[in-house]
């Protein structure tokens, strides 16, 4: 099977880690994010997702692009692929899981086994600029 997960994700990293989340039911945890709904663009997206998955509101004046990453996709079969647009950005309120996510982590490089082939180049490359401990 071949196919094209189109996903967007927010890169969230204090202290040298960075902010994960587990769905319910999911053994990975994964880099906050989601797919778009139809004629989204990646900051419409973002600013969902993260607002239904973290309660927090991002402020879309401090969102910037942290890269793009594509790999085979977590749990699915050999040629299913997912593309990770990666964005930063500052937010305001209280960070808490809410909607399917179970849990809320956050993850040195240490833990880059216990995230998905995608969300561990973004590791790769987050530890190469020396943001990630």
């Amino acid at each position: 099977m071949t196919g094209l997960i189109d996903t967007v994700a927010w890169v969230r990293v204090e202290d040298g880690r960075i902010l994960c989340a587990r769905s319910r039911g999911k053994d990975a945890f994964y880099i906050p994010g989601g797919k778009r709904e139809p004629g989204e663009s990646d900051l419409q997206t973002l600013l969902r997702e993260v607002e239904e998955e973290l309660t927090v509101a991002l402020d879309p004046a401090t969102v910037s692009r942290a890269g793009v990453y594509e790999a085979q996709a977590h749990g699915h079969e050999d040629g299913v692929r997912v593309r990770m647009a990666c964005y930063y950005g500052d937010y305001r309120g209280t960070l808490a899981a809410s909607s399917e996510i179970e849990e809320v982590a956050w993850f040195s490089y240490a833990d880059r086994d216990r995230v998905p082939p995608v969300d561990q180049l973004l590791f790769d490359d987050l530890r190469a600029d020396g943001l990630l401990t």
